[in-house]
């Protein structure tokens, strides 16, 4: 049986935290957590 070469377990290591992060901004900007978010731009009408 061959092991797998560390380069591929850091490469997917890498992927796999890269996906979480990405899931995690989206499910922030759009998810349950976003009524809370201000639009500063709503803030200062003219």
């Amino acid at each position: 049986m061959q092991t797998s070469s560390p380069a591929l377990s850091i490469a997917v290591s890498l992927l796999v935290v890269l996906l979480g992060l990405t899931a995690f901004g989206v499910y922030t900007a759009f998810g349950p957590p976003a009524r809370s978010l201000e639009d500063p731009w709503d803030d200062h009408d003219d």
